[in-house]
C-alpha cells in the first residue's frame, strides 16, 4: 500500500508539472470594440434611435428660423434667410468601417494612411442603419446635404462614389469637404473641422449636426478628457436636438485624450495609461 500511495502522487505531481500557469492574456481593445460593432443588435438599435429621432424633429428645425446648429463663432451673423443645411461625418457615423478595423486586427497591425487609403478607394463601406433613410428625407425637404469628414481632399471621387453607390443623394463634389479644404480668411489648425463649418455657415443655416466624435461639433483646441467634458456643458441642451452623437468604440480622439495626444508611445505605455484614467470607485 506504502509503494501505491508514493506511486499515485508521483503522477498527480507529474501531471501538473507538465501545465505552466500564467495570467490571463490582457484584452484586445480593438477586437472587442469591432466585434461589438458588427455583431451587436444594441450597435444597430442605437444608429436606428438616433436618427429616427432626428427624422422626428427635422420639420420643426426647417420651420424655425432661429435654429441653428452651429456653435456662434461659425454661423453667420445672420443666418435666419440662407438655405437649410444638415451637417453628417461620414465614417462610423453613415458609412462602416469594421470591415478595415478586421483588416487590422488579423494581420495585427495598427492604424496606418497607406491601408486606410486603399481600403476607401474600394468603395465598399455600408450605410449605417437610418442614415440612409434620413438623409433621403432630408433631400425631399429640399435641404441641403453636407459631409464634413476627416478623409483626405484627394479621396473625394471614390467617396462620393461610395456614398452614391449605398443610395445616398448626392448632386456634386461640393458636398463632400475633406482634409485640405481650402477656406478663405479662415485658418485651420491639424484636422479640425471649425474652418469647414465656418464654410458651410456662410451659406447656409445649419439645422443638425452628426458625428462619433466631439470634433464633429466643434473644434476642441485642448484635447484632454477634462478639458474635452467643459467645453462641451453650454451646449448640452442641443444633445438630441441639433446635435446627434453616435458610438465608436475603435479610435477616436477620446483615446488620444487618454494618451496625452502621443501616439509615438510604446503600445504597453498607451496601454498603462489608460489603465491609469480608469477608476474603481
Amino acid at each position: 500500500m506504502k509503494h501505491l500511495v508514493i506511486f499515485f502522487l508521483g503522477a498527480i505531481s507529474l501531471l501538473f508539472s507538465s501545465y505552466t500557469i500564467s495570467a490571463p492574456a490582457p484584452a484586445d481593445d480593438n477586437l472587442n470594440a469591432t466585434a461589438w460593432m458588427q455583431t451587436s443588435i444594441e450597435r444597430k438599435l442605437i444608429f436606428t434611435q438616433t436618427y429616427k429621432a432626428a427624422e422626428n424633429q427635422l420639420i420643426a428645425a426647417l420651420n424655425d428660423p432661429h435654429w441653428n446648429a452651429l456653435i456662434p463663432d461659425e454661423r453667420a451673423s445672420n443666418s435666419t434667410a440662407l438655405k437649410p443645411a444638415v451637417i453628417l461625418d461620414i465614417d462610423e457615423t453613415v458609412l462602416d468601417n469594421s470591415p478595415f478595423q478586421v483588416y487590422l486586427i488579423k494581420n495585427q497591425i495598427e492604424f496606418n494612411e497607406a491601408d486606410w487609403e486603399a481600403w476607401v478607394r474600394r468603395e465598399q463601406a455600408q450605410a449605417l442603419p437610418g442614415a440612409l433613410q434620413f438623409v433621403k428625407l432630408a433631400h425631399q425637404l429640399g435641404i441641403d446635404v453636407f459631409y464634413v469628414s476627416n478623409r483626405s481632399k484627394d479621396l473625394d471621387k471614390a467617396t462620393i462614389r461610395n456614398l452614391k453607390n449605398q443610395g445616398f443623394p448626392i448632386c456634386g463634389t461640393e458636398q463632400f469637404l475633406g482634409l485640405g479644404t481650402v477656406v478663405p480668411d479662415c485658418e485651420s489648425v491639424g484636422t479640425e473641422k471649425g474652418c469647414r463649418r465656418v464654410l458651410v455657415g456662410r451659406t447656409h443655416r445649419v439645422l443638425m449636426q452628426f458625428g462619433d466624435q466631439l470634433g464633429d461639433f466643434m473644434d476642441v483646441p485642448n484635447n484632454t478628457v477634462q478639458a474635452r467634458d467643459t467645453i462641451v456643458q453650454p451646449y448640452l441642451s442641443w444633445i438630441g436636438q441639433r446635435w446627434f452623437v453616435l458610438p465608436n468604440p475603435t479610435y477616436g480622439s477620446w483615446e488620444s485624450a487618454l494618451i496625452d495626444n502621443n501616439w509615438a508611445q510604446p503600445i504597453d505605455q498607451r496601454r498603462q495609461q489608460k489603465i491609469d484614467a480608469l477608476s474603481d470607485q
